[in-house]
């Protein structure tokens, strides 16, 4: 699935940050800025603070010190309308069919029903919309997490681990998703150990975080 039209333009832009896990400070004055288009790749070992810094941009945990600022639109484009959380957890309720996860994803997030047969499309799981999403794969089952950022179009993806538990088709799916986001003037960052499938020419740049004391 591959909308068209543009995305509202939106700039992401951390200065000074700092976040504690427990006693541990995991992150100590950060900065750095995402633009509209561009993707930023989170790297480092596990425990570094990669999710901890996704929660941190997406408003679930705060910060000790510093300060996080999406803009480029109206009064409330900082607000959680404006991204998509994608974390480790499917959120899928396993007694709902596929497509009626994302009928309650697009209802909860504001987006369209319309989009849902185009998203179980480009996620490959047309052929499993009537099945109960507890009978899915580990690989199916992310391929409907990632469906859900298309059945409510939202310009900024903080995306944690996005290939995880899929095959070479399924990192194949999120590059393309990636891609298509990107050229409507989305933007991402991702927290991830492995390359992803992006096309060239792309706005890509890399944050590697510390290695926890």
């Amino acid at each position: 699935m591959s909308p068209s039209h543009a995305l509202p333009q939106r700039r992401l832009k951390v200065s000074g940050l700092c976040c504690r896990r427990g006693e541990r400070l995991l992150i100590d004055q950060l900065d750095f800025e995402v633009a509209a288009g561009e993707i930023l790749l989170l790297r480092g070992p596990n425990g570094a603070g990669k999710t901890t810094l996704l929660l941190a941009l997406a408003g679930v945990v705060r910060p000790e010190a510093g300060s996080i600022a999406l803009t480029g639109g109206e009064a409330d484009a900082g607000s959680m309308s404006d991204l998509h959380l994608l974390g480790h957890r499917a959120a899928v309720k396993p007694r709902l069919t596929v497509a009626e996860n994302l009928r309650f994803w697009a209802d909860m997030n504001g987006g369209e029903r319309a989009l849902i047969e185009p998203a179980l499309v480009a996620a490959g799981l047309a052929h499993a919309e009537a099945l109960e999403a507890g009978h899915l794969s580990a690989g199916q089952t992310r391929r409907l997490a990632l469906a859900r950022l298309l059945v409510a179009e939202r310009p900024v993806w903080l995306l944690d681990e996005p290939t995880a538990a899929l095959d070479s088709d399924g990192e194949l799916l999120v590059g393309r998703l990636l891609d298509a986001h990107l050229l409507r003037g989305g933007l991402v960052v991702a927290a991830t150990h492995h390359d992803l499938a992006l096309r060239p020419p792309v706005r890509l740049r890399t944050l590697t975080l510390g290695v926890p004391a």
